[in-house]
C-alpha cells in the first residue's frame, strides 16, 4: 500500500489506528497502477485498513475490477501497542517480538495482540480463500494489497525457498511489489517467491 500518515508518525496501526493515503501515497499508488495498467490482472484484493483499499481502489479503476476484501490480510496484531506513543521503547519492543519469529521463536506474543503461528494461519486462509475463488489460480495473475509485515512472513517463513538474504537486505517499501507464486493442494497452500520488494516503478 502507499504511504498513510502512521507511516510519517511511526505509529502502531492495526485496526484502531487507520489513516486514509496521504499525497505522496496516493502519487505511489497512481506510479504503481500504471505498472500493472500494461499487464493482465484477473482480481484484486485487500486487507480491510484504508490504506490498503484506497490503493487498491486506484490499481482496480484502470481494470474495472472489484476489489474483495480480506480479513487475514489486515496488518500485525500488535496487541497493546496500538495507540500507545510510538517512542523507542515501543518500538524495541516490537522488534524483538519480529526479531524472536524470524528466529524461529513463534510462540513470541505481542502483549494483547497474536504470536506468529496466528498470523501465518489467518495469512493462510486468506491465500485459501483467494485461490478456491480463482479456481485454484493457476495462470491467474492476482493483485493483493497488504502490509508490510504480512508480506514479510509470507516470504520468510509462509514461501518455499525463499532466499531470506534478499528479504533481510532489501526494505519493503510503500508500494513496492512483491511477487508470489500460490497453489491450492489437499495439504494447504504451496506458496513459492518469485521477487521481492520491487520498487523500480516508483519515482525515488
Amino acid at each position: 500500500h502507499g504511504e498513510n500518515l502512521a507511516n510519517v508518525t511511526r505509529e502502531f496501526s492495526y485496526r484502531l489506528i487507520d489513516y486514509s493515503l496521504t499525497p505522496k501515497g496516493l502519487v505511489q499508488a497512481e506510479q504503481t497502477a500504471a505498472h500493472f495498467a500494461a499487464r493482465p490482472v484477473d482480481a484484486i484484493y485487500s486487507s480491510p485498513l484504508k490504506r490498503a483499499v484506497e490503493t487498491a481502489e486506484v490499481i482496480a479503476k484502470r481494470h474495472k475490477l472489484p476489489i474483495t476484501i480480506i480479513e487475514g490480510f489486515r496488518e500485525n496484531n500488535v496487541g497493546d501497542l496500538e495507540g500507545q506513543p510510538a517512542t523507542p521503547e515501543q518500538w524495541a519492543l516490537h522488534d524483538q517480538i519480529i526479531a524472536d519469529w524470524f528466529a524461529g521463536r513463534h510462540e513470541t506474543t505481542f502483549p494483547g495482540g497474536e504470536n506468529f503461528r496466528q498470523l501465518a494461519d489467518r495469512i493462510r486462509d486468506g491465500l485459501t480463500q483467494v485461490l478456491t475463488e480463482q479456481g485454484g489460480a493457476a495462470n491467474r495473475q492476482i493483485v493483493i494489497v497488504a502490509h508490510g509485515g504480512v508480506l514479510s512472513a509470507l516470504a520468510r517463513v509462509v514461501a518455499q525457498g525463499a532466499d531470506l538474504e534478499q528479504v533481510a537486505a532489501r526494505p519493503c517499501l510503500n508500494c513496492s511489489i512483491s511477487e508470489f507464486g500460490a497453489t491450492l493442494r489437499e495439504d494447504g497452500v504451496a506458496v513459492e517467491l518469485r521477487e521481492w520488494a520491487a520498487a523500480g516503478h516508483l519515482t525515488p
